[in-house]
């Protein structure tokens, strides 16, 4: 029992090792943008910004959304903990969790809500290598276009670019999340004890997995979105020299 306990630590503690690297690459990444410079291009989006400093600050928004925006989900309670976040049951099994709740199976429902919430938790941390794929596809043209965009244009552009792709990504790690948190297991016994119900006739089918799936992704981009929102509206939210240089001189 001992030897599977420390086997279950030395688990945990390596993906949580492995999740801190990720976020300080992307970190990395993202200094590593402020740095570009690009010599055929130097006309200017603002005053003395040229288009170089200009794709190179929303690129770095970006990172920095992203990079905020995992650390603070990729954690314990930041889902459950987060009432705007935290999942409950799929929409189509509230009926399910008020019907057990009467009948005194209450225990059992919170019990699969917790597990399906940790599984979240723990799939997001894998969201960074699309992200950072994507801000190195990002072209100029595409930077300049959304650095005097709305307050949520670079998320709404990233939206659109890497959802598919972070669906595609996050559902196998969603399984696996939800099967090693015994999510699936619990959400299972609470769908398998309503069916049995004599009153039951509208079979329900225990599968999580794109529920979960998309929830998740959803508030990723929810958190990316407002740390653009804040880098774009508060200076003191500029934490580097070029974000103080480009969006307060192309913002004001």
């Amino acid at each position: 029992m001992l030897k599977k306990t420390l086997l279950v630590l030395l688990g945990v503690c390596s993906l949580q090792a492995s999740q801190a690297q990720l976020l300080n690459k992307l970190k990395k990444l993202s200094k590593s943008n402020t740095s570009t410079t690009t010599t055929t291009n130097t006309s200017t989006t603002g005053a003395s910004v040229t288009e170089s400093e200009a794709g190179s600050a929303i690129k770095e928004a970006l990172l920095k959304g992203v990079t905020n925006g995992i650390a603070n989900l990729n954690k314990t309670d930041g889902f459950f903990g987060n009432e705007l976040y935290k999942l409950l049951l799929p929409p189509d099994a509230v009926k399910i969790g008020n019907t057990l709740r009467a009948i005194g199976l209450g225990p059992q429902v919170d019990q699969a809500i917790l597990q399906i919430n940790r599984s979240a938790e723990k799939a997001v941390g894998f969201a960074a290598p699309i992200f950072v794929n994507a801000v190195k596809q990002m072209t100029l043209t595409d930077a300049l276009n959304l650095i005097k965009g709305g307050n949520n244009s670079a998320t709404e552009y990233f939206k659109g670019k890497t959802t598919d792709q972070l669906k595609s990504a996050f559902s196998p790690v969603i399984k696996k999340s939800l099967d090693s948190t015994s999510a699936t297991r619990f959400y299972g016994d609470i769908v398998n004890s309503y069916n049995k119900l004599p009153t039951t006739f509208n079979k329900v089918n225990p599968d999580l997995q794109d529920y979960v799936t998309t929830m998740a992704v959803n508030a990723l981009f929810d958190q990316i979105g407002k740390e653009e929102a804040a880098i774009r509206a508060n200076p003191a939210a500029r934490t580097t020299d070029l974000l103080k240089k480009v969006f307060g001189n192309v913002l004001k």
